[in-house]
């Protein structure tokens, strides 16, 4: 991963020295083995800061939405998919943008490693030829990496960046053998009940503290519909059915816009399974629509545009 690392700062540099960009957004290292911190590099000197490894897991495009500044930005697949939809809803000037593109083989799941120490703390994490080898005080263990995968990793379909100005490194070999929408067949599959009572037990591990919301690339917006006073569209309580409406608006604020990052997920304290509820509805808007989010930064979104073919089934006649 160094030779990576080397040529993000290469082409860093490079951009700092034609005065392409005033700031980049990036990764260094964090205070943690194998951890990664988004950071902004405002000069030349501060290049060496940048790293990549399988740790560099944020999705960096974030911190993109209302800056006017000239940014340069890394970013692997579903980063670049968040800038395309970014680019898209005119969050920022395609011009003001310069994407290093990496390729992807999937960042680590902190969880999964969690639970394979089993309360054990790794002094030092190497990545060594597709193993994960954590060492502590009184033990080394290996693992191969796909084992520690988040499952949006795991079923990415896009791991080589769909935008960029810079390519770092070759091409990856693309993830078309696995099924992204099985685990949502089996929860459609359910007869209602059971289905209900699935989103009925996630919802109420949450404590409503709104990191999924916070770390969302495409969550941008000036007031939050679960700010609004005037009008108050639902309570701000952890009770189930404000806590629910609230899970249901930002899935469907997301629809035709969610690329699958996986932010949320990693970032929320109580495990809240809500892939689950997001995926189903990125997969009715590509049954739908044939539409995929983050692909095409110039074709029209899927509700905001309409096609002679598009189903309707919903219009009485």
């Amino acid at each position: 991963m160094e030779d990576v690392s080397e040529e993000i700062r290469k082409i860093a540099r490079g951009l700092f020295e034609e005065d392409r960009v005033d700031l980049i957004i990036g990764f260094e290292n964090g205070s943690l083995p194998l951890r990664a911190t988004p950071c902004y590099i405002r000069s030349e000197e501060d290049t060496e800061k940048l790293i990549w490894h399988s740790g560099c897991e944020n999705n960096l495009s974030v911190y993109i939405p209302k800056n006017k500044e000239r940014i340069g930005i890394v970013a692997k697949g579903c980063d670049s998919r968040s800038l395309a939809g970014l680019l898209k809803e005119r969050q920022i000037e395609r011009e003001n943008l310069v994407i290093i593109g990496v390729p992807c083989h999937g960042m680590i799941d902190r969880k999964k490693i969690d639970e394979m120490l089993k309360g054990r703390y790794a002094l030092s994490i190497e990545e060594k030829q597709g193993e994960i080898i954590l060492k502590g005080r009184d033990f080394e263990e290996a693992a191969r990496k796909i084992d520690l995968l988040p499952d949006s990793c795991l079923t990415c379909a896009h791991r080589n960046p769909v935008l960029y100005d810079f390519l770092v490194g070759d091409k990856v070999e693309e993830n078309t053998e696995v099924d992204e929408f099985q685990k949502i067949k089996e929860i459609e599959a359910l007869p209602n009940d059971e289905r209900w009572a699935y989103f009925t037990k996630e919802t109420e591990k949450c404590i409503r503290c709104y990191a999924c919301r916070n770390a969302c690339p495409l969550c941008y917006c000036a007031e939050c519909c679960v700010d609004s006073s005037q009008p108050q569209w639902f309570g701000k309580s952890t009770e189930p059915t404000d806590t629910q409406i609230f899970h249901i608006m930002r899935a469907f604020h997301t629809t035709g816009r969610c690329v699958d990052c996986g932010a949320c997920v990693r970032v929320c304290p109580m495990d809240v399974d809500l892939r689950f509820l997001y995926k189903k509805i990125e997969k009715d808007v590509r049954e739908l629509f044939s539409y995929e989010a983050g692909i095409d930064p110039e074709e029209p979104p899927p509700l905001a545009t309409f096609k002679p073919d598009d189903p309707e089934g919903f219009i009485k006649r």
